[in-house]
């Protein structure tokens, strides 16, 4: 079966559509580029929207019937929108499921240290990264510092365009004669990933450091350029040395997505695994009308390590969320929500590998996603032998043949790669524990899991009209 770029079949206003939300992808993953940030914009834009709380709803006791549009959201990083359909919440719901963290680097707790007059960052890199991909690059701070007195300061460095960047060294290619010959895993080692943060020394009145017991005095004398540092912190942030123990600083790349091409026909920007679909789900849940079948859009985080912690979707978050749900639509009981689970569908909404020519022994030619070409559904993931996937059913695939042709959104279907050249997992298999329908959906990304990703605007444009057809799907 033959892939047929989706550009091909857009009208003028097909295009001026496209060209709106690539334009509004651009400026959110930009501007929001950790799973807080994401998290936090999303309830923003929810709200605006007409989503109320549904902790306060909870509190009131209040019932909610069709149309009624909710959110709920859990240490700030992990989000679900719930918009209540005109059927009993019982006979199932059509969710779209995303996570909105990206590989990147973590500051450790005890992160700041002065090695031969310059400061460094230490770091442990979270995801699935090549270490190599990430030295010589700008890097920007984002994240937060949590205090003892109880404020939390939120940090965003390297973004604006009087902010400094930071950066990963690497060795001169005059020098690395021994590096070059070692395996890719190890041209660059993960305890080697320190951010250069600053150079130069912190000089104090001699009177002030004579006998000094304070913050500056006794530092500027051994190390010097650390101290300029901390002092810089303290003047800007009001935060000392000590609070890095209580911080969660993510480090990523600095600078805005940008088009890509010639024709500006693709996006190039960090962390569209999983912004692509994160972003493009959310827009389908807030863009619906009152749905038949109860519609959610759930946002998660820690997907790529493994989905773990009270943020990822293996805790008890979202099935949380749709008892209590479920309990103010006047459908309480363990038994209704486990029939609401397992009657439901779920898109589980995450990137795939796209078909990259420079590389193309790799992949498997009928079986592969191709950029511009559509919305890609992988009926499995997994590695080697499927193993760690779900693996959708033939009706379910069928339905959602359905679905896309009566909606007229382009898609393919893909697999992640040869068999045995490796491998990767979603999200996908939590959910379908209930006993729900579940299949992978996303964009096709070039370069996945690097500092930079590439996707179509064509591919953004049939996820999103996909994810709506979806949501109002009414069987």
């Amino acid at each position: 079966m033959d892939t047929e770029s989706a550009w091909k079949n857009y009208t003028d206003e097909d295009l001026a559509s496209l060209e709106k939300l690539a334009s509004d992808y651009i400026d959110y993953i930009s501007e929001n580029k950790i799973e807080r940030e994401f998290a936090r914009a999303a309830i923003r834009d929810a709200e605006a929207a007409g989503y109320e709380s549904l902790a306060a709803a909870y509190r009131e006791g209040r019932r909610l019937r069709a149309g009624d549009k909710v959110y709920a959201q859990i240490h700030g990083k992990a989000v679900i929108l719930v918009h209540i359909g005109r059927r009993p919440l019982e006979q199932g719901m059509n969710i779209l499921g995303a996570h909105i963290d990206s590989p990147r680097l973590d500051l450790k707790q005890n992160p700041l240290f002065e090695a031969n007059g310059q400061v460094r960052l230490d770091t442990h890199y979270y995801g699935g990264i090549k270490k190599y991909q990430w030295v010589t690059v700008p890097l920007a701070l984002h994240g937060v510092v949590a205090k003892k007195d109880g404020t939390v300061v939120d940090v965003v460095i390297g973004e604006d365009a009087s902010d400094p960047v930071f950066c990963v060294t690497d060795l001169l290619i005059h020098l690395a004669s021994a590096q070059m010959g070692k395996n890719g895993s190890e041209v660059v080692e993960g305890e080697d990933l320190d951010v250069l943060a600053g150079n130069r020394p912190l000089v104090l009145e001699a009177s002030a450091t004579e006998g000094a017991d304070g913050p500056d005095g006794a530092a500027a004398t051994k190390e010097p350029a650390k101290a300029f540092v901390l002092q810089l912190l303290r003047e800007k942030y009001g935060i000392e040395e000590a609070d890095f123990l209580s911080a969660e600083i993510e480090v990523v790349p600095a600078g805005r997505a940008r088009e890509l091409g010639f024709d500006r026909s693709m996006i190039i920007g960090y962390g569209q695994d999983d912004s692509a679909c994160a972003y493009t789900s959310m827009a389908a849940q807030l863009a619906i009308d009152t749905p038949e079948r109860t519609a959610l859009c759930v946002l998660v985080d820690k997907e790529e390590i493994g989905s773990v912690g009270a943020t990822g979707m293996a805790s008890q978050f979202f099935e949380n969320v749709v008892a209590e749900v479920m309990e103010l639509a006047g459908e309480s009981g363990d038994i209704r929500l486990r029939h609401a689970l397992a009657a439901s569908s779920m898109l589980s909404s995450d990137v795939s590998a796209a078909f990259d020519p420079a590389y193309a022994s790799v992949f498997e030619a009928k079986n592969t996603a191709f950029l511009g070409c559509g919305l890609v559904f992988n009926k499995y993931t997994g590695a080697r032998g499927k193993s760690g996937s779900n693996d959708a059913s033939a009706e379910f695939v069928a339905t959602i043949r359905r679905i896309m042709d009566d909606a007229h959104v382009a898609f393919q279907t893909a697999e992640l790669g040869r068999v045995d050249a490796g491998g990767g997992g979603t999200i996908a298999y939590l959910p379908a524990r209930y006993g729900m329908n579940v299949i992978d959906s996303g964009v096709a990304v070039l370069s996945m899991h690097s500092p930079w990703e590439v996707t179509s605007k064509a591919d953004l444009y049939e996820a999103y009209k996909g994810y709506v057809a979806f949501l109002e799907n009414d069987r």
